[in-house]
């Protein structure tokens, strides 16, 4: 079983990168299941195959997709815990739509799309999950979440005898009375659920996760903070996919020509900043990318004669280790002398500065939440690796 997810900044290309996955797979005689948490369901205008709902709408012989609309799932699977939520929101004098909507809270659409790969797999249907997700900081939070809510999940059971203590002391702020048998054991559901969610995500035999770019600044900065913290939270990321990048062009008009002499200079930026990713590149085409015979071209120049579901990188690019004294960052490189490069901190970012024929080469790596209470102690480089030491 392999569960690959996309993600990255919106308009990057997600959602043709896993259609075109997911095609591919499918012709390979895997049995592939996409699944799209966009909140623009695009995923039917993609495939052309008209409108696709929550459960899964077959597309090929091999091929099932489905879209997650978050008000469904949560109204079919998660009514208790949604209808508690609605009625607190209602006890504090809110009117009751508004109420609805402060309900379906923050995030909830990676959540409940998450808890669908968790259906999916407890099914056994699928060799292979595709998923789309939104943008990629706030993916990651929510592939976090089961990890966090899996490690406390026994604790809390063990508290379940007090819940009905919980409630009285609740029932002033409620419209309803205490907590139900029914609340609490949707709760429990939904925790055992997250702690096998939490296995699956965090397994880098299992899961992983594949960052798709523009050859732009933004777009790369965006991924390269996406890389730390997938690292730092224990995501296995295989690869870098580089969409829409213009061919290289001589013309008297210099405007397309300048835009692709940048994309290409961005590409290489990219092979140096993502070392040792494997970095994937895909044209722009002359025309919308959508429908199946596009997409599986797409595919052809993505994987060519490789299987998409193989784990194509199985190591950290950033590894952390903290103790009592501060915290230790481990960075693949593809320099090897210690007199080729400069280290610098700036506020939450690191700039390593690598010198080559041409001048330095600069590239900037985002910094965990946790070193913006340390300094800066000591940079040393072995075998392709930089460790950076911070300090207290």
């Amino acid at each position: 079983m392999r569960l690959v997810i996309y993600t990255g900044k919106g308009g990057t290309g997600k959602t043709v990168s896993a259609c075109s996955t997911a095609l591919k797979l499918s012709g390979l005689k895997s049995r592939t299941l996409l699944v799209s948490a966009d909140p623009a369901h695009t995923l039917g205008d993609a495939l052309m195959e008209g409108e696709i709902r929550g459960t899964p709408t077959r597309i090929s012989t091999d091929l099932y997709a489905a879209q997650v609309d978050p008000v469904v799932e949560m109204d079919s699977n998660f009514k208790t815990i949604f209808s508690y939520f609605a009625s607190y929101f209602q006890a504090k004098g809110i009117d009751d739509t508004i109420s609805y909507e402060l309900a379906m809270l923050p995030g909830m659409t990676q959540l409940l799309c998450l808890l669908k790969i968790e259906e999916a797999v407890r099914a056994g249907d699928y060799d292979v999950i595709i998923l789309d997700m939104p943008a990629s900081g706030e993916a990651l939070r929510f592939l976090y979440f089961p990890k966090l809510v899996g490690s406390l999940s026994m604790r809390l059971s063990g508290l379940a005898g007090l819940a009905s203590g919980f409630g009285r002391l609740l029932q002033p702020y409620l419209s309803g009375s205490a907590l139900s048998s029914d609340l609490i054991k949707a709760e429990a559901d939904l925790l055992h659920k997250l702690e096998k969610l939490s296995r699956l995500i965090f397994d880098p035999n299992v899961t992983s996760l594949r960052l798709v770019v523009n050859a732009d600044s933004f777009s790369m900065e965006n991924a390269k903070r996406t890389l730390m913290s997938a690292n730092l939270y224990g995501i296995n990321v295989d690869m870098i996919i580089v969409n829409k990048i213009l061919s290289q062009i001589r013309s008297e008009d210099n405007f397309l020509a300048n835009w692709a002499d940048l994309q290409h200079a961005k590409v290489t930026e990219a092979r140096s900043d993502f070392y040792p990713l494997p970095v994937k590149e895909v044209p722009l085409y002359n025309e919308e990318l959508k429908g199946i015979e596009m997409l599986k071209q797409n595919a052809e120049i993505l994987f060519g004669n490789q299987d998409p579901s193989q784990i194509f990188y199985h190591e950290r690019v950033f590894e952390f280790k903290s103790d009592s004294s501060g915290l230790t960052l481990k960075v693949k490189v593809p320099f090897t002398k210690n007199a080729d490069f400069l280290v610098e901190r700036i506020s939450d970012r690191i700039t390593i500065k690598v010198a080559t024929n041409i001048g330095y080469i600069v590239n900037v790596v985002p910094l965990p939440a946790v070193t913006l209470k340390m300094k800066l102690k000591a940079a040393r480089l072995g075998d392709n690796e930089l460790v950076i030491s911070f300090e207290y």
